[in-house]
């Protein structure tokens, strides 16, 4: 009995189950068209965008530090010198007994990045600061660091920033022995003065640090344009090891036996505050141009790192965009900007990076939130999108793209004010926000145009939405 009255029960529930449904093929496809999420996509909407000058960067503190000069026939020329100190090996460095210099080396560590014509012939040139840079305040871009006359070393010849460099070390009592070192610029200095200012300084200049900066500023390496030859380019190197450094070799008395002699190699690392002079010269160039008219859109606009220009762009009819289509949730947003055509034939490729950001009320430089990511300094934003966020250079496409979802949203929610937009060009491993001397790359961009024919290279934003009640 109890069997039966289970199966019976089973029976009506299955009745009851199979009845409920009409087909169950339908269940999961049909949706009622007046509730269905449908996306739109505009692609008209206006971007102005003008070349506007770069704030002048700060140099120091930098990933790389540029030298060179490079002519190009859209931004005109820029130059970049680099004033450097030296620190001693340690406190009360001694020299020791009668030394007498063999050679003094100043050594650069290339820093993997390189812009303009490597083939060219390049004269750079080494001389002794006048002032004491340990003792500086601001280290400005534009500001000039003035040197002695003489000229204490010179390097003439191309410049390899990829090529390893052989190196004889100098070993106590043993053969000296040869290895594989990184990529650097190795020029050699008047063994007179090393030997004058340097190994006869004296035990009060080699006390510490501070002394020896006093008796030895620093030494500015700069590009002798005349003796150059070519566009030129800039080759950038970096600071943050003991790769960088004066090296001297020098022979001094054995202190056991008076009449034997040693070979000593010491370095003096480079110090923490390097800087660079930068200037550039825009005359007779479509930049000038752009820069003297600022109200004016032109077809394309300049993109140019080392405190050179930027691009001020905004989204003047934004706002009737909702009050032409009611309130709308942004699915996905993306600014497409293009490279113009033949604006970077060899070697002036295009930037390999760009940033967006914006200014905040007090024209401060915030990122948008789609790229405001957690860092000590900042909480970020839950939609940050990390690498998504884009801004890379695609060369099969030949574009920028950022994806800007949140950023449109909060405009069009005026959650946020847009107090200024910008673009700027900077190294592909490292997203600044503020000038950067760390590339040379530059970029000539396309502007907005309302009906763009085939081919031509605009600049545009895409916008796909849903309106909602």
């Amino acid at each position: 009995m109890k069997f039966i009255k289970l199966d019976l029960l089973t029976l009506l529930i299955s009745l009851f189950l199979f009845a409920s449904c009409e087909n169950t093929a339908t269940i999961g496809l049909e949706v009622d068209p007046s509730i269905a999420i449908k996306g739109t996509l505009i692609d008209t909407v206006t971007i102005s965008s003008r070349t506007v000058a770069e704030d002048v960067p700060t140099t120091v503190g930098a990933a790389r530090y540029p030298l060179g000069y490079l002519k190009d026939v859209v931004f005109g020329s820029t130059e970049s010198s680099i004033s450097l100190s030296v620190n001693l090996p340690y406190d009360a460095y001694d020299f020791g007994t009668t030394p007498v210099l063999d050679s003094a080396i100043l050594v650069l560590n290339y820093g993997g990045e390189f812009y303009g014509d490597s083939t060219a012939t390049y004269s750079i040139q080494v001389n002794e600061l006048a002032v004491n840079l340990s003792r500086e305040t601001t280290f400005p871009a534009t500001k000039n660091y003035p040197t002695f006359t003489p000229i204490l070393g010179t390097k003439t010849g191309r410049l390899y920033p990829t090529t390893p460099f052989k190196v004889t070390d100098i070993v106590a009592g043993k053969a000296d022995t040869m290895r594989t070192a990184t990529p650097q610029l190795r020029i050699k200095l008047d063994p007179a003065f090393v030997q004058n200012k340097i190994i006869n300084a004296g035990a009060t200049a080699l006390k510490t640090n501070g002394s020896f900066g006093r008796h030895l500023g620093g030494f500015k390496i700069s590009i002798n344009k005349s003796a150059s030859t070519g566009n030129g380019g800039l080759a950038f190197f970096e600071f943050t090891d003991a790769k960088s450094e004066l090296a001297l070799y020098y022979k001094k008395t054995n202190s056991t036996t008076t009449s034997a002699t040693d070979t000593v190699n010491v370095s003096f690392p480079v110090a923490s505050i390097v800087a660079a002079t930068i200037a550039h010269d825009y005359t007779g160039t479509p930049v000038a141009t752009q820069l003297s008219n600022p109200t004016t859109q032109y077809p394309v606009t300049y993109l140019q790192p080392l405190g050179g220009v930027r691009n001020k762009i905004s989204f003047p009819y934004l706002a009737k965009f909702t009050e032409n289509v009611g309130k709308v949730v942004v699915n996905k947003a993306e600014l497409v900007i293009d490279v113009s055509a033949g604006s970077d034939p060899i070697p002036y490729g295009p930037s390999p990076r760009l940033s967006l950001y914006r200014y905040d009320i007090a024209e401060r430089r915030q990122n948008v939130p789609d790229n405001d990511n957690y860092s000590q300094d900042s909480s970020g934003d839950p939609r940050a999108l990390g690498e998504v966020f884009g801004g890379y250079y695609n060369a099969i496409t030949r574009q920028y793209v950022f994806v800007v979802t949140s950023y449109i949203q909060d405009l069009l929610d005026k959650k946020t004010i847009d107090y200024g937009t910008f673009l700027a060009p900077i190294p592909k491993t490292e997203f600044e926000t503020y000038p950067s001397i760390a590339t040379g790359a530059r970029s000539v961009i396309g502007s907005f145009k309302k009906n763009p024919a085939a081919g031509d290279n605009v600049m545009k934003l895409n916008i796909y939405y849903t309106k909602i009640n």
